[in-house]
């Protein structure tokens, strides 16, 4: 028998439930952001590896190793390529400061003549706050280094967990389904099968689109001229990723190495070539590349992305849609929890409870076609 309980004792349990996750999710970062990147790490590279179990006859551990080998080489070169750029950047300091000195000087003389507060006035603030800021610098430079230290240690731990994922796959799958009782079998195998296949349709499609964007960024920036092309085409196509704000802090990113070492006039077609992108990508490579893989509405994504950047910072927000594609394929699978589902998917989304919409059309269809019916034999009396 079913055992109903009172609403407030279900709404006490949901929102314990949620305040312990939640602190758990932050104590926790640093084991459950890696672990989770690791995952989807590992359901992308487990058709390589598959592949080379079985046409290549490596052993389960062989192509473990290698698949995490390979996908570390390809990020390391772009790492590495980026990071060669990054220190020729440095020599374009001085460039950078001379172009800053000109451009605070015409915005000192704009001021002063717009709202008549003397270039005297304007330099003592501006010390002051160069005081304040450098008595900051020392903080914001062990800040960078820690997060410099953070990405490595992150990136590590990710294909660490990423090779122990592919190794023990089929053991862990095997652990999920003896965790239920024989009658979820199904339903717990069906869970996983579409978890892996979605996420991984969604990564592979996000990952050519990553690519696509970086390419077309490439051709802009060469064609305009901007110095550092590779470096900010690949910053564009990551950051794009993100949604919503992604292409926002490209643009910003652009702008400013573009400022450092070129002309306002570059810095002008750089935001106008980035928009350009941004509507190709949203009109034509999203719905075509990625489609409709994951049918989370905008809402959804917005909070989650903000929840995301709460918990786990940027990292947090680049899991963000992944996550929340697998809650939705769990919510849509299980009883009880296919309400939740049916609120992220998209309006033209089929709920899973069809048939009671089904009903209430009939019905409305039905009650159309009688009215109909009485105005046509009104009409045939008259």
């Amino acid at each position: 028998m079913k055992q109903n309980y009172p609403f407030y004792l279900k709404l006490s349990c949901v929102l314990i439930s949620i305040v312990v996750l939640g602190f758990l999710a932050i104590i926790g970062e640093q084991i459950f952001v890696p672990m989770i990147l690791g995952l989807l790490v590992a359901i992308l590279l487990t058709p390589l590896s598959r592949f080379m179990e079985k046409r290549l006859r490596f052993p389960r551990s062989l192509s473990s190793i290698v698949a995490s080998l390979l996908a570390l080489a390809i990020i390391g070169g772009v790492i590495y390529g980026i990071s060669m750029q990054v220190a020729k950047l440095s020599n374009d300091w001085p460039q950078f400061q001379k172009q800053f000195i000109t451009l605070t000087d015409d915005l000192q003389s704009w001021i002063s003549k717009t709202f008549g507060v003397r270039r005297k006035d304007q330099l003592e603030y501006l010390n002051d706050t160069a005081k304040k800021s450098i008595s900051t610098g020392t903080a914001i430079l062990e800040s960078a280094l820690k997060s410099i230290g953070y990405i490595l240690m992150l990136t590590g731990f990710t294909f660490l967990f990423a090779l122990f994922f592919l190794l023990y796959r089929t053991h862990l799958l095997k652990f999920l389904i003896a965790s239920f009782t024989e009658s979820y079998h199904k339903t717990v195998f069906e869970v996983v099968h579409s978890i892996q296949f979605m996420v991984k349709k969604y990564l592979v499609g996000l990952f050519l689109q990553m690519i696509i964007v970086t390419i077309l960024s490439l051709i802009a920036y060469t064609i305009i001229g901007v110095k550092y092309n590779f470096m900010l085409a690949v910053i564009t196509g990551i950051l794009n990723i993100l949604p919503y704000i992604g292409i926002f802090i490209a643009l910003v990113i652009g702008a400013l190495i573009t400022f450092a070492t070129s002309g306002i006039s570059h810095v002008l077609f750089i935001v106008i070539a980035i928009v350009v992108i941004h509507a190709i990508d949203g009109n034509i490579v999203m719905p075509r590349v990625v489609g409709s893989k994951v049918k989370i509405n905008s809402l959804i994504v917005i909070i989650g992305l903000v929840i995301g950047e709460m918990l786990w910072g940027i990292g947090g927000m680049f899991l963000t849609i992944p996550v929340l594609a697998i809650l939705k394929i769990i919510f849509d699978r299980v009883e009880g929890l296919q309400s939740w589902g049916f609120l992220m998917g998209e309006d033209d989304e089929v709920p899973v409870f069809k048939s009671t919409f089904d009903k209430y059309f009939q019905m409305k269809k039905a009650k159309l076609k009688s009215n109909e019916i009485s105005d046509s034999e009104s009409e045939s009396v008259e």
